[in-house]
């Protein structure tokens, strides 16, 4: 499985973000320097983290944006079903012949089942527990 850059950039910013003390807004600005991505593509991820109601925005002069859960409640899992598609392959019969009688779709569903099961024993903040060298590297200079 393969996770698009755009959940990978929503992963990363959630630890970031995580990693702020309580309630301190930052800027789209300087995740976009952190991680080295364009501006446009952050806007995008911030928005869509937004509308999912992991991150809280605040617009204006004094704005920023900063988590809108505690880290031990953001389930990688769930971030993941949020963002990616999840579907592996197409089995519809108008696409593949062999839809009726094939057993491949069942293991994908039961190697996605698992895969995101794995991600739903990981929270954001277990990501970042005992972790000193993330927070060094989410430090601002």
């Amino acid at each position: 499985m393969h996770l698009t850059n755009f959940t990978d950039y929503a992963l990363r910013t959630l630890i970031f973000l995580a990693a702020l003390p309580k309630d301190e807004l930052t800027s789209i600005s300087e995740a976009t320097e952190l991680f080295g991505v364009s501006r446009n593509h952050m806007v995008k991820v911030i928005n869509k983290l937004g509308q999912l109601g992991y991150v809280h925005t605040v617009r204006g002069k004094n704005g920023g944006i900063r988590l809108n859960k505690l880290p031990k409640e953001i389930r990688v899992g769930d971030v993941v079903r949020d963002l990616e598609p999840l579907q592996l392959v197409n089995c519809s019969v108008e696409f593949c012949h062999i839809t009726p009688a094939c057993r491949l779709k069942e293991k994908l569903a039961a190697a996605k089942q698992a895969f995101l099961a794995e991600l739903d024993e990981c929270t954001i903040e277990d990501l970042m527990s005992d972790n000193a060298e993330l927070l060094i590297l989410l430090t601002r200079p």
